[in-house]
């Protein structure tokens, strides 16, 4: 029997289709390799640890942010120009024509 039902190991399995796209990347990579066989494993790795880096950093970077908004607060030290947010207070956001 050629096909079963039953996976032959624990672990999941994915399948991934060459799109235009993802074909270009990898043909790019087996010139380099100068092989049709490219290391998917190896690839896959690389690129969630990359995707799983760009992700921290945006949410540290987030967060410094409101850190910074909120010691502005803390300290009464909010950058602007103070007249101007007393204008659109009292009178109210008008875009400009």
């Amino acid at each position: 029997m050629l096909h079963s039902r039953e996976v032959p190991t624990k672990h999941r399995r994915h399948a991934i289709t060459e799109t235009p796209e993802v074909k270009e990347a990898l043909d790019e990579l087996r010139r380099e390799l100068g092989t049709d066989r490219v290391p998917l494993g190896e690839i896959v790795i690389a690129g969630a640890q990359t995707e799983v880096a760009r992700m921290r950093a945006e949410r540290y970077k987030a967060k410094a942010a409101r850190h910074t908004v909120a010691e502005w607060i803390r300290t009464k030290q909010i950058p602007g120009d103070p007249e101007a947010a007393e204008e659109v207070r009292r009178t109210g956001w008008t875009p400009h024509t």
